[in-house]
């Protein structure tokens, strides 16, 4: 018998998969070679990051210091702050002397007088005022800030804090407190030039605290979706965002030192500091909070690609598959 001939086998195709293996799905390609996606993203990522940290600040101006109720519970505790109780008493008692016009006898009269303020400033009456006077302050130069059509400077009138000094005053028995006047006088607070030049930034701050923010968030999401590695960009957007965040804390520490270092009046600065430190208390939180927030998406982003690659098992060779 003849032996019976072989047919002949097929060889499978060069990158052919074996039988029974399934190709993995392919993810869409994006327009534009790699090298073109990277750049943009970094690029779309780079211009997020640099917008955290003035988004933060608009954010703070806009919605922190222009509502009322959050700056006089801001000031509120500088009520008991012993280096603005100084101040005020220093300021108060030298406006109370001007008032009472005591001429030769103000070099005795004064410290009394300015230790009667400086008494007055840690009693409930003090607090009541000192709220009230920040609230009255505050409303007016919103007010002036809002209303395009306001001229001139910004004024309140103090008259009913006067008027509780007055009354403590007399109460203790203090000598020439029965000729501190109580007048309706419009206090300027706010220059007309300074309210005009002011008013303008508001409204920039204005709409800028709301689309800073925003477009941090989609240039985000866009520099991530456009790139090659998304894990990469999002560790690189999580490290921004802590740099970000950084150099916003940066700044409100050196804003500090120049503020208080451009004040003239020496005495009063440990004040001034107690002023900025109060007023940027949320500022300095949100800082340290993009900080936080930026490392740990960062870590949290390399930590799971490096245990995905431990996990993900080899992919199957077709040539190994060949027969």
């Amino acid at each position: 018998m003849r032996p019976s001939a072989r047919l002949p086998v097929a060889a499978p195709a060069a990158g052919a998969l074996p039988e029974g293996v399934r190709p993995l799905p392919r993810r869409p390609r994006l327009p534009g070679g790699p090298r073109v996606r990277n750049a943009l993203s970094a690029a779309l990522i780079a211009l997020a990051c640099l917008l955290v940290p003035f988004g933060a600040l608009a954010a703070w101006a806009a919605y922190g210091l222009a509502d009322t109720g959050r700056y006089v519970a801001a000031m509120a505790p500088l009520a008991s702050d012993p280096d603005v109780r100084d101040a005020v008493a220093d300021t108060v008692g030298d406006g109370i002397l001007a008032e009472a016009d005591v001429g030769r006898a103000r070099g005795v009269v004064g410290p009394f007088v300015h230790d009667a303020v400086r008494s007055f400033t840690g009693t409930e009456t003090y607090r009541t005022a000192w709220d009230a006077a920040n609230r009255t302050v505050h409303d007016a130069v919103l007010r002036a800030l809002r209303d395009d059509h306001a001229d001139g400077a910004v004024t309140v009138d103090l008259a009913p804090v006067t008027a509780r000094v007055k009354a403590q005053l007399t109460a203790d028995h203090m000598p020439l407190a029965h000729r501190i006047p109580v007048e309706h006088t419009a206090v300027a607070v706010l220059p007309a030039d300074e309210a005009d030049r002011l008013r303008k930034g508001y409204h920039v701050l204005d709409v800028a605290a709301f689309w800073l923010p925003l477009g941090a968030v989609v240039f985000a999401l866009a520099g991530i979706a456009v790139a090659t590695c998304r894990r990469r960009a999002v560790t690189a957007t999580g490290l921004g965002t802590a740099l970000g965040g950084a150099l916003l804390a940066l700044a409100v520490a050196i804003g500090r030192r120049l503020t208080v270092a451009g004040l003239p009046d020496e005495p009063h600065r440990p004040a001034a500091a107690a002023v900025y430190d109060a007023l940027t208390t949320t500022l300095r939180t949100a800082s340290w909070l993009l900080v936080a927030l930026g490392l740990a998406v960062a870590a949290a982003s390399w930590l799971t690609g490096r245990y995905g690659r431990r996990r993900t098992p080899p992919r199957p060779s077709p040539r190994a598959a060949r027969p």
